[in-house]
């Protein structure tokens, strides 16, 4: 493979590959430094992060990828299309396994390629995409696609309707692929060019057309027949040679001109998809704590409203309650808010719950008013079904503001009115006021014996 000499290499200073130089290295600053704000995130709870280990694990080691500018490229495909072979071929020695028996590369493996004068260059071998436990082993493989800078994606002739799929499926990584037609050594010339152009055709949209290399990384063996002056024939078997060429030369075109640009388009990606993952994560924990959060207010206003036997002052304490209530959901999800603010968001949602709830509301406050004129029992009944009706209301107004929340203090494109008819329909009210009623019975029978 031909390498630039000292000569051209002095000429790049001043020519336009200097700039991509710049470029690749500010590029690769900007990666280094939004990897390092991802780790080092006090935003983070403790708890997130241990959900989360595996995925920090690998941002300590793409960081330390960047920090030592090492370029990944990872080979993918189906089992005997020779993608050991290949990578074999580039470093020159039998670095990795190559065997008949199916399924021989059970995880991935790595070796440097050092015959790479830019240096820290490494060779990822992975399982095929078609072996036993095919499932874990291809989403093994395309882990391996998120942590690497490079893809080649090799076949042995046509494509499969299975590696056309898993193509696609990988190219979705956003990273550049080469694919390799290996086994080059089984056609002519003439089926050599048939085979490019059907391929081109399949691959069209997903693999640039200069991205498509053919090579023999273990050619098979050649019998050939010696005649001698005598007309004698003598039969002997000689090993073709490798042909790896082309892919050398693609390969070194795109480490000189992208090399550096690679790993940072890379790192960016891996940070962008752990930050949505930190996302929904956080998402998720803060939704727990908010549900445990709800559920303790509901069995206070429940309580609070069952043992009170002034219907106002129910109300006021209810009121009180859910202000409460929304200040600390809100801290939860790091949007702290005033007590008016507080006091406005539960006025939104009360109105539209009487807009969508009118009927049902009614008989909250009737209860309420037959608290006034009875005694002993009755009003023990009517205190524990208002309680439930109370405990239902700060249900709904809790997971209202949760959304509210969650979409960053926002009612989103659905508005008010459908999040709330929404929470509402998400609950199956009658049960949700038995549990309520049970519940409470319970914590006034607790407090008896207590």
């Amino acid at each position: 493979m031909a390498k630039a000499d000292d000569s051209d290499k002095k000429l790049e200073l001043s020519t336009p590959g200097s700039v991509a130089q710049d470029k690749g290295d500010s590029n690769l600053d900007l990666a280094k430094e939004s990897l390092s704000q991802l780790l080092n995130d006090s935003r983070v709870p403790d708890s997130v992060r241990d959900v989360l280990q595996d995925e920090y694990k690998q941002l300590r080691q793409m960081l330390d990828k960047l920090e030592h500018g090492h370029l990944h490229i990872a080979v993918f495909g189906r089992v005997s299309v020779g993608k050991s072979s290949v990578l074999n071929a580039l470093l020159g020695r039998d670095a990795f396994s190559v065997s008949i028996l199916h399924g021989e590369t059970k995880t991935e493996g790595i070796a440097e390629w050092q015959k790479v004068d830019a240096g820290g260059i490494y060779l990822i071998d992975t399982p095929g995409i078609n072996e036993i436990d095919g499932e874990q082993r291809e989403q093994l493989a395309h882990e391996v696609a998120n942590r690497s800078d490079l893809l080649l994606f090799v076949v042995d002739s046509d494509l499969t309707d299975v590696e056309l799929k898993a193509l696609k499926t990988v190219a979705k990584t956003r990273r550049p692929i080469i694919l390799v037609v290996n086994k080059a050594d089984q056609y002519n010339q003439e089926e050599i060019l048939q085979l490019r152009s059907i391929i081109r055709k399949r691959v069209a949209g997903i693999i640039a057309p200069e991205n498509i290399v053919f090579t023999a990384a273990s050619p098979s063996k050649q019998t050939v027949i010696l005649v001698d002056e005598e007309g004698n024939e003598t039969e002997t078997v000689r090993q073709r040679p490798v042909d790896i060429i082309n892919l050398k030369a693609r390969l070194w075109d795109i480490i000189e001109s992208e090399g550096k640009t690679l790993s940072a388009l890379n790192a960016s990606l891996f940070a962008g998809n752990l930050s949505e993952q930190l996302g929904e994560k956080l998402l998720a924990a803060r939704k727990q704590i908010g549900e445990e959060t709800i559920h303790l207010y509901c069995v206070g206003k429940g309580v609070a409203v069952a043992l009170n036997p002034v219907p106002v002052a129910d109300l006021l304490a209810a009121a009180a309650i859910d202000v409460s209530m929304v200040i600390h959901l809100s801290r939860i999800y790091g949007l702290p808010m005033s007590k008016s603010e507080a006091g406005e968001l539960i006025k939104t949602i009360a109105a539209q719950m009487l807009v969508l709830y009118a009927t049902f509301w009614a008989i909250h406050f009737a209860s309420a008013a037959l608290k006034i004129g009875t005694a002993g029992i009755s009003t023990i009944v009517t205190g524990v079904a208002q309680g439930a009706v109370a405990w239902y209301s700060t249900l709904v107004v809790g997971r209202v503001a949760e959304d509210y929340l969650a979409k960053g203090k926002s009612w989103g494109e659905t508005g008010p009115k459908l999040t709330v008819q929404n929470i509402l329909e998400s609950l199956d009210r009658d049960s949700v006021l038995s549990e309520a009623k049970e519940e409470i019975i319970q914590y006034l029978k607790g407090s008896k014996k207590a």
